[in-house]
């Protein structure tokens, strides 16, 4: 395949077009648009099941849309070959939702892991790299401690000094806040805000923790059923007159979005009758 390039605006960093994309019998995405512009921090929102973990795959190039184009760092990244679209990845950072730290080893190897991988830097040099990255989480102190002696809010933070090993352009974080303590979650809210202004990042935060998401973004989009369904500021969205938008940015139980799961009524499961 070809290494195609596109010559779109470039201050978008990510151009999804008309995106469409299913597994089996289910749609996920049902003509998407969104755009993410370079050095702002965009949030990707919507409940659970919605697909913002499969655009992230999208995105990677991990999964193959069935229609609509992903443009990627300039690249039309379904038409990337194999090598092509590892030389892109390697412009890219990732924090998974569990951190996928290596168990075996060390706080320090982890984040010298890829250095090691990708390059062919002097050990030296990766040393003062990795002490660098660390240092920026705030986690210096703790190179020599393994995973399992870390809590849940310090391995979060060591994978993200390992995302940043390579200096990517563009940093993804698939449900960052996602089981973390009140402080926890805080230092990494601080964190990625900072990280993106200080190393000149652009970030893609796919999350539902609402509070969190909306201190540190400039833009949302929010995604139902297939669709995005609005999409702007922090408070174009929290003053919002769509009543999806309302249910979900203030949290309301009652809304477009039902409660119960669609079904036969109650007194026809009770009374056998389909």
């Amino acid at each position: 395949m070809t290494n195609s390039v596109s010559h779109a605006d470039p201050d978008v960093l990510v151009d999804v077009r008309q995106l469409c994309f299913r597994r089996g019998e289910r749609v996920i995405f049902d003509g998407v648009d969104v755009q993410i512009r370079r050095g702002e921090v965009t949030a990707i929102m919507g409940p659970s099941g919605t697909g913002k973990t499969t655009l992230l795959r999208l995105i990677g190039g991990q999964l193959q849309p069935d229609a609509g184009s992903v443009h990627v760092l300039g690249h039309d990244v379904p038409r990337l070959g194999r090598d092509a679209l590892f030389r892109m990845r390697r412009r890219m950072g990732m924090l998974f939702q569990s951190g996928a730290l290596f168990t075996h080893l060390s706080v320090f190897e982890n984040v010298a892991f890829p250095l090691r991988e990708h390059t062919d830097l002097p050990e030296p040099l990766i040393r003062d790299l990795v002490l660098l990255k660390l240092e920026a989480v705030g986690l210096r102190g703790a190179r020599d401690m393994m995973p399992s002696e870390l809590s849940g809010g310090m391995a979060r933070r060591v994978a993200l000094a390992r995302a940043i090993a390579l200096d990517p352009q563009l940093m993804m974080y698939d449900e960052p806040f996602a089981g973390q303590d009140p402080i926890s979650m805080g230092v990494l809210v601080s964190l990625i805000r900072r990280l993106n202004d200080a190393l000149g990042l652009t970030s893609v935060v796919v999350s539902h923790d609402v509070v969190e998401t909306a201190q540190i973004a400039d833009r949302i989009f929010v995604i139902s059923e297939g669709r995005v369904v609005e999409s702007g500021s922090p408070r174009e969205l929290a003053d919002s007159n769509s009543a999806w938008v309302k249910q979900f940015m203030h949290a309301l139980p009652d809304g477009p979005v039902p409660f119960h799961y669609p079904g036969p009524s109650l007194e026809d499961d009770l009374l056998g009758r389909r």
